[in-house]
């Protein structure tokens, strides 16, 4: 009963996810705020171009599919930093930290930053510039997953959100739910459903839409100030579905089912619906040597992304990353690890590059 009772829930959770996700209007394609909460800061997820919904685990999964953060061994610490589109001063910083609580389930909070650089302040009386600015996007999520049986996660988070632009902000909340579900000899086939960037809508207001002016009607004349209000903006919300197999190719020379393969290849499929963007459709594979060395490639196609006259993505579509990593000192302590990921994209811009440090236990 239990089991059946388990499995009902995840196909009506699913399918409850599916008709949220495809009510998407074609027609509002480009039309999403907060573009910030696509981006994914960790180089290993990005190394696949986020395809690995069915299988990310620990503190990346907060970024991809919450429900991976149940996979979260104790506690794990994160750092990363990205150059996003080489040349153009546009940073990423990215900080997280997860905790396991006992047999309730894994806690973790992500702190996501991106900078601009800085840029000229010009108006109608400078227009060569007076000064500069430096706008700021401010992403906090705090998320929670559970082990709810062997084969089955599930997760929730919350990500507080803000944009500020020189003397004119916006603020918002977003909410994004999971579930994996892993099964197979070794568990090593993987399969995973993702919902996220449900929140509210962002307005952007501040002294910075108020314009003063002098009525020239009076006599005398005087000053007037007139505020003009922005347009509201909703969330970039995306449903992802996901699949991975893992194939252990020194499986046939183990002495034991309790022996660790020494060789992992993992193939990946995954689909997004994007609610204000194209559909994306992708396949990866991820080789793997033990625990301690990882190459992986991808490619994430959508509609008119080989052509430059049709494309709606600075992305070529390829990602590619690799992960080394050694425990700190003997087989019972903390694994450190250090990941790195590159997407090609079109010029001018010279590419997307990703650096991770990990730390777990």
């Amino acid at each position: 009963m239990k089991r059946f009772t388990t499995k009902t829930l995840i196909a009506l959770c699913a399918v409850g996810i599916s008709f949220s996700a495809i009510a998407g209007n074609k027609d509002r394609s480009g039309q999403a705020g907060a573009p910030e909460m696509l981006i994914n800061p960790w180089a290993r997820t990005t190394g696949l171009f986020g395809i690995n919904t069915a299988s990310v685990g620990g503190l990346e999964a907060m970024k991809n599919n919450i429900a991976g953060l149940a996979q979260d061994s104790s506690t794990e610490i994160g750092l990363s930093h990205g150059v996003y589109l080489s040349g153009t001063g546009i940073n990423i910083n990215d900080i997280g930290i997860t905790q396991k609580l006992g047999e309730v389930g894994v806690l973790g909070i992500n702190i996501f930053s991106m900078s601009f650089g800085d840029i000229p302040t010009t108006d109608y009386f400078n227009p060569e510039g007076y000064g500069t600015y430096h706008p700021q996007f401010l992403n906090i999520t705090l998320g929670f997953a559970k082990q709810f049986s062997t084969h089955i996660n599930g997760g929730l988070s919350a990500t507080y959100v803000s944009e500020q632009i020189n003397n004119i902000s916006a603020l918002g909340l977003a909410f994004d739910g999971g579930i994996q579900y892993a099964t197979g000899k070794r568990d090593n086939f993987h399969f995973g459903i993702s919902l996220r960037n449900i929140g509210t809508n962002m307005r952007y207001t501040g002294s910075g839409f108020a314009i003063s002016a002098d009525q020239p009607q009076s006599s005398p004349t005087f000053a007037v100030t007139v505020n003009y209000p922005s347009d509201k903006f909703e969330m970039p919300t995306n449903l992802n579905i996901g699949a991975s197999y893992d194939w252990y190719l020194d499986e046939n020379h183990l002495s034991s089912k309790e022996s660790l393969p020494m060789h992992r290849l993992t193939v990946l499929g995954n689909f997004t619906s994007n609610s204000f963007n194209n559909d994306y459709i992708g396949g990866g594979l991820e080789y793997g040597f033990r625990s301690l060395f990882m190459l992986r490639a991808a490619y994430r196609y959508e509609s008119g992304i080989g052509s430059p006259s049709t494309t709606t993505s600075m992305f070529k579509g390829y990602s590619f990353g690799a992960t080394v990593q050694t425990r700190i000192n003997g087989p019972k302590s903390p694994m450190l690890a250090l990941d790195y990921s590159y997407r090609p994209t079109d010029r001018p811009a010279n590419g997307v590059h990703m650096i991770s440090l990990r730390v777990n236990r």
